[in-house]
């Protein structure tokens, strides 16, 4: 008997690399106390972040792309990671976590803290395995150096960043000389693209968006799910009616409204983000027949209130600037909150 021809998955079209903890988990780790909460709490006590999961399943829809997560979660949390996502609807290609009772054991107390040393390796030996077509998109958050980590990492693979620049930054990021050799082995098989379209940071700690300015427009701080959806409707990432979707989840489920949603979007837009087309393709959904949105009460009239803000906005300031980033002079935003040359404050 003949075997039927096995069919191969499409090779992805883009790839989407999420952190978890305070990215896509409402995280806290800020006392002994809270360390501990975290680490014994069940799948189901685990709370996502208002919209993430929607997002994340709405960026699935097209079928070929590709989830890829990279969490400073430890290995042995593993089981309940997975359990969360799955209660979630969340379906993953990639999953790796810190082996920090590896690193304790072997007394690399740097890298418990760190997160150079293993973020960037762990990107680069996925992005290895990858077709060179495929773009990419980036999810983070300010607790840690994720601007900084995944900056980095696209200019790597572009080209912009040379040998000299990438020593500097793993000599001051405190990475081990293992993880220093696997960063260079990884970006030596990597063929030079520019794949990297967006950054995304979730401003958990409230970091005024002004702090990110020296990474350009490629990372766009949000203080919501909402405004990354947005801003991937403007990059063609998903359609109107999905952008609607995840704002109603976000209202039914995490108490957002007329008035949250309304500034969620000028705030983008006083930024300079180019988002005025996809204001009108909301505006025509909003307007246009469709059965779910209409069939979730009271979603049509808060619908409806949105339509006529989105109407009224001005015009927006230009776009931010494209400029080449100075790793060297940003080097303490890649050390942990913790370090006495990390800061937080916006740039002068």
């Amino acid at each position: 008997m003949s075997l039927p021809d096995r069919i191969d998955p499409r090779p992805p079209r883009r790839i989407y690399r999420w952190d978890l903890d305070k990215t896509y988990l409402q995280t806290d780790f800020e006392s002994l106390r809270d360390l501990f909460r975290t680490a014994f709490q069940k799948a189901h006590e685990k709370v996502a972040i208002p919209g993430a999961s929607a997002l994340i399943r709405e960026l699935a829809e097209q079928g070929d792309s590709r989830l890829c997560i990279v969490s400073g979660s430890p290995k042995q949390m593993r089981a309940v990671l997975e359990e969360k996502l799955k209660l979630d609807g969340i379906q993953w290609d990639e999953f790796v976590l810190k082996d920090n009772v590896g690193n304790l054991l072997r007394g690399r107390f740097r890298a418990l803290r760190g997160q150079v040393g293993y973020k960037l390796p762990a990107i680069l030996e996925s992005r290895v395995n990858a077709p060179v077509e495929a773009e990419e998109v980036l999810f983070g958050d300010d607790a840690e150096a994720d601007a900084f980590i995944y900056s980095l990492y696209a200019d790597l693979i572009a080209g912009r960043v040379d040998e000299r620049v990438l020593s500097q930054v793993l000599e001051a990021g405190g990475v081990y000389p293992d993880d220093a050799a696997r960063v260079h082995e990884a970006w030596k098989k990597i063929p030079i693209a520019d794949p990297v379209r967006r950054i995304f940071i979730h401003l958990d700690k409230l970091t005024p968006p002004a702090h990110f300015t020296p990474y350009g427009p490629r990372v766009v701080p949000i203080f919501n799910y909402f405004q990354a959806a947005l801003v991937l409707l403007a990059d063609g990432h998903l359609t109107a009616p999905q952008v609607l979707k995840i704002a109603v989840e976000m209202v039914q489920t995490a108490g957002h409204n007329i008035i949250t949603l309304s500034n969620s979007f000028q705030d983008l837009l006083r930024r300079g983000l180019p988002l005025q087309q996809a204001a009108i393709a909301l505006s025509q959904a909003m307007e246009g027949p469709n059965a779910l949105l209409k069939a979730m009460r009271p979603m049509p009239d808060i619908l409806a209130a949105f339509s006529k803000r989105l109407a009224a906005l001005g015009t927006q300031p230009p776009p931010p600037r494209v400029q080449a980033v100075d790793y060297v002079s940003l080097i303490s935003h890649a050390l942990p909150r913790t370090h006495k040359g990390r800061t937080l404050k916006p740039p002068t």
